[in-house]
């Protein structure tokens, strides 16, 4: 028996790989003599680099860079030594996690610690990176990032810009003539799940402005200045296209890295698909098993067990789902390559005690040794 297991962290209890290894116990109490590959699975979300770092031999970082409010923060990335990657989440650095509510305003948050980040990832040698763009606190098309990276976005008088959307409206010139050689030399891989172009109605300060506190006027604003930012990189790189699918990610982020460095947008779960070598596994494979903390509609619209399913199904490989909870619309993920799913809760029990580690962990083996009992079961009655 040869069962390959990727489960999704069980968000605030296990994460990936302690969901995974779960699995391994329940399987093992029932197939000792199975070949079980357990591999990491994240979406490009939050818990992307826990996930690659823990299940690939990686290493964490953990640097002081600037905030998105402009006060220094602690940042983890991680380093896959193997690969030469960088792992980056760019809310450690520039999350709207990390800005009180009374405090948000898109006019003055900045993605300069994003730069920084990579600033210290290259110094270390890396030259691939693996970039998840979710969970943005700004709005200042990236250029906060790009004068970390040694980019010129100037005014008038030849001055950097001040930080956040507010300094896109004294923006007059980019420059590169100070920008880090070694950035030429690297790839960047964006995880990206959104295709909203930078500016318009579905352009980000119209779609994603509200939530990081911006106004109807702040949004009108933040638009125009987008668009004029758009214009001006147009006259000096060819790359810059604000209407392409996906340049309106995390405030523009989405158009910085395709207009002023050699990347890729791509949907979180095929990069980390890629990086970890799943298909490898599933080729081999007998039994897929995933999972994540809540299985329901949203899982089938392209979150990780979902990526899993799809690859397995290209096999035609059996795929069985564990979550942390069901909810009443999870029946979408059986027309999404999910041949079967399982909630672990085996008693009823308040939320922090089911969210506890250990106890997580004995639900997901129990929950899964059950369902190997039941495939035992039925491989012995086909023998017969």
């Amino acid at each position: 028996m040869k069962i390959a297991v990727a489960v999704d962290s069980l968000k605030g209890s296990l994460n990936s790989m302690q969901a995974g290894n779960a699995v391994l116990d329940g399987i093992l109490k029932v197939y000792p003599e199975a070949e079980v590959w357990v591999r990491p699975l994240a979406d490009g979300g939050e818990g992307t680099v826990e996930a690659l770092v823990c299940g690939m031999g990686g290493r964490m970082e953990n640097i002081t860079v600037t905030g998105p409010l402009g006060q220094p923060v602690e940042c983890g990335y991680g380093i896959i030594e193997e690969s030469g990657a960088a792992v980056i989440e760019m809310s450690g650095a520039a999350g709207i996690t990390l800005v009180p509510e009374p405090e948000r305003n898109p006019l003055y948050t900045t993605t300069y610690g994003v730069g920084e980040v990579i600033r210290d990832a290259v110094s270390k040698g890396c030259r691939r990176f693996i970039v998840g763009i979710g969970g943005s606190a700004t709005n200042d098309g990236g250029i906060g990032m790009l004068q970390a990276l040694g980019y010129g976005c100037l005014n008038g008088r030849g001055e950097q810009v001040p930080s956040g959307a507010k300094g896109l409206s004294e923006l007059e010139s980019i420059t590169e003539t100070q920008v880090m050689p070694e950035l030429k030399e690297c790839e960047f891989h964006i995880a990206c799940d959104v295709t909203n172009p930078l500016c318009g109605d579905n352009g980000c300060s119209a779609v994603f402005g509200p939530q990081k506190g911006a106004d109807p006027s702040m949004i009108k604003d933040m638009d125009q200045w987008l668009g004029h930012y758009a214009q001006l990189a147009g006259e000096v790189f060819s790359k810059a296209k604000p209407m392409q699918p996906g340049t309106g990610a995390a405030g523009g982020m989405g158009f910085a890295f395709l207009t002023f460095t050699n990347a890729v947008l791509e949907p979180g779960i095929n990069i980390v698909l890629k990086e970890t070598g799943l298909e490898q596994y599933v080729q081999r494979a007998d039994l897929v098993i995933t999972g994540e903390g809540r299985l329901d509609g949203q899982t089938a619209m392209g979150k990780a067990p979902s990526g899993v399913a799809e690859m397995a199904k290209r096999y035609g490989r059996p795929v069985i789902a564990f979550a942390g909870c069901v909810a009443k619309d999870a029946g979408a993920c059986n027309r999404h390559g999910i041949d079967a799913f399982f909630p672990i809760l085996r008693e009823v029990s308040s939320m922090e005690e089911a969210m506890e580690p250990e106890n997580a962990k004995k639900n997901m083996a129990a929950a899964v040794e059950q369902v190997m009992r039941l495939w035992r079961c039925l491989e012995d009655h086909e023998r017969k």
